[in-house]
């Protein structure tokens, strides 16, 4: 099990708090596996700045994509992408 620590902006860090929130959405620019625990700590991208809040979550569930696959790159700009938390 790893420990891995990443930004979040205060929206999404307020809706994963309040439980409104059960999922993540990142570049998969690191290693990650179910199992390990995602420490994410509230940044504010308009002062630049940490808050000092931080959540650790477990990550039960991982699944790595290749998006190219599915959409050219001006369609992932255009439209963006959904994730959908099914339930």
């Amino acid at each position: 099990m790893s420990e891995i620590r990443k930004k979040i902006w205060p929206e999404y860090f307020d809706a994963i708090q309040k439980g409104e929130k059960k999922f993540e959405l990142r570049l998969a620019d690191f290693d990650l596996k179910a199992g390990d625990m995602l420490i994410l700590e509230e940044f504010d991208p308009k002062t630049k700045k940490y808050t000092g809040r931080k959540i650790t979550k477990k990550c039960s569930k991982v699944f790595k994509l290749d998006v190219s696959k599915f959409y050219t790159p001006k369609q992932l700009e255009t439209n963006g992408l959904y994730v959908i938390e099914l339930g």
